[in-house]
């Protein structure tokens, strides 16, 4: 009881191509601009506006966790 859960999810069309093969540890610490559609100067100004410089920053960032968590209780309201 309370051992390691194994995780498996295709990321490929959410990741740069040279993220597609990482560990999920691998992406927290991966730069930002490993997540698919964001260039390098995204993840410039998300830098310089948040401090954002890695996937898991952009994740526990407050303000992007408060957006997602209204868009989640707004359409589950539906």
């Amino acid at each position: 009881m309370g051992g390691p859960v194994s995780v498996s999810a295709d990321l490929s069309k959410v990741l740069d191509k040279a993220y597609e093969e990482k560990s999920l540890t691998e992406l927290v610490d991966a730069p930002v601009a490993a997540l698919a559609g964001v260039s390098e100067g995204d993840a410039k100004l998300l830098q310089e506006a948040f401090n954002i410089k890695t996937v898991g920053d952009l994740g526990r960032n407050k303000y992007f966790r408060t957006a997602a968590a209204i868009v989640s209780l707004a359409d589950s309201a539906k």
